[in-house]
């Protein structure tokens, strides 16, 4: 899963004038052209060109004033995308000054006014799921329970059925924590984390975010399990003695007065035995237990981001009967069911049309992918370096069991013999 990466710019009199300053506002109207580049890849084919058409059909972009340019390596014919599309090399200048001249020629013949054509660029090139803060900030009842005297543990976790499926290569280039644990999960991370800023302008929220990653102790080797699926290697684009995690589970511990002692676990791996995205928090343990819940397993607050969008809350209730036994339950919020025939937007549409609109809320800022980064590079050097070696585990399964070792030790507690089942509509 590549990293989405958009840069908005602002044309005057066709002449490069590229944004400077990260909250910069982006004009609203006149000619934009939407350049992706990367079109001929993964990405764009299953995520990039269906959130435009989405945003197209429901008329956030109007044919007269935008267009998009699809610019690859290889060539793509407009049968195909039904848009202009140059084939090129990312590293050639003159690929680059011909897909300039396209695009200025398109701007001349729509007669834009001078500063008010725009240039949306989008990569989709070798390097999110967003919760809404809504539900931490704007619930009383979540405000005092958000801390280290409740909450035991939170997991973060991205779960695959399918591998690597011919892009071997691609993959094996960067491995799952580059891939999907330094981008993806730790944008939720950080938002399951941060403090409550002083309000939802971008400025604010991502410095909360930057904060939270600015408190991240370093990462141990014990406290990291990496694991390779059987079978991975036999793609011809993979090198024989390749060691590129596609599974990884690491534990990543904040050092505030929030949140000191408790393990945030973020997992991913391919080749799984389900496809799953959610947020796991589980609650201690109710101290003074006189109903002996113990047996059946602790309080858990659940994001489900996918499939199936919901919300629900582990409890422990009385069984029916006339016999004093408890059982664990839910109270539950399924996205499908509460809201019926209602669109829920692609997070891809949801970027491009922030994008348009100059909100930054959900981007990342420059000393945010700094924190990030040096969070996780002492440790992708020690892949690298050989330092690290994946264990294996067989396509279908829960991954490595060290892992679920490492998730006991973190303190993670299994509610042995309940599944959540989401509500039929």
């Amino acid at each position: 899963m590549e990293s989405p990466c958009w840069h908005v710019e602002k044309r005057a009199g066709l002449k490069s004038d590229s944004f400077r300053k990260d909250n910069e506002n982006v004009l609203e109207t006149g000619c934009l052209s939407i350049v992706v580049l990367g079109a001929s890849g993964d990405l764009a084919k299953k995520k990039t060109f269906p959130a435009l058409f989405n945003l197209f059909r429901q008329g956030f972009l109007q044919p007269d004033e935008v267009h998009i340019f699809g610019y690859a390596r290889t060539k793509i014919s407009d049968d195909e995308l039904r848009n202009r599309i140059r084939g090129g090399s990312y590293d050639s200048e003159e690929g680059f000054r011909l897909l300039d001249k396209e695009i200025s020629e398109h701007e001349l013949s729509k007669n834009s006014v001078e500063g008010t054509s725009r240039r949306l660029f989008y990569l989709a090139l070798p390097p999110s799921v967003y919760p809404s803060l809504v539900l931490r900030f704007a619930n009383r009842f979540f405000l005092p329970l958000w801390n280290r005297d409740n909450i035991d543990n939170v997991q973060i976790v991205f779960r695959e059925d399918f591998g690597t499926d011919g892009r071997g290569g691609y993959f094996d280039e960067y491995g799952i924590i580059r891939d999907i644990i330094q981008n993806h999960l730790l944008q939720v991370f950080c938002l399951v984390a941060m403090e409550k800023p002083v309000s939802l302008k971008p400025e604010y929220i991502r410095d909360e975010k930057v904060k939270v990653l600015q408190s991240v102790l370093p990462i141990k080797d014990e406290e990291v399990v990496l694991g390779q699926y059987e079978g991975y290697r036999d793609d011809p684009t993979v090198p024989d003695q390749s060691n590129t995690p596609t599974f990884a589970t690491i534990v990543l511990r904040i050092h505030n007065e929030r949140w000191e002692g408790v393990p945030f676990v973020l997992k991913a791996g391919k080749a799984l035995n389900s496809r799953k995205a959610e947020i796991r928090v589980q609650f201690k343990d109710v101290p003074g237990d006189i109903f002996k819940c113990k047996r059946q397993g602790r309080n858990e607050f659940v994001i489900r981001l996918q499939p199936s969008e919901a919300m629900y809350m582990k409890l422990t209730v009385k069984q029916p009967g006339l016999e004093m036994s408890t059982a664990q339950s839910e109270l539950d919020l399924s996205y499908g069911q509460r809201y019926q025939g209602v669109t829920i937007p692609e997070a891809y549409e949801r970027l491009i049309l922030d994008t348009i609109r100059g909100d930054q809320q959900h981007f990342v800022r420059r000393d945010e992918l700094k924190a990030a980064w040096e969070i996780f590079t002492p440790l992708l050097h020690r892949i690298d370096d050989g330092k690290m070696k994946p264990l294996p585990y067989k396509p279908g399964s829960r991954g490595p069991a060290e892992a679920d070792e490492l998730l006991a030790k973190a303190g993670y507690v299994q509610t042995h013999g309940y599944i959540w089942i989401p509500p039929t509509l």
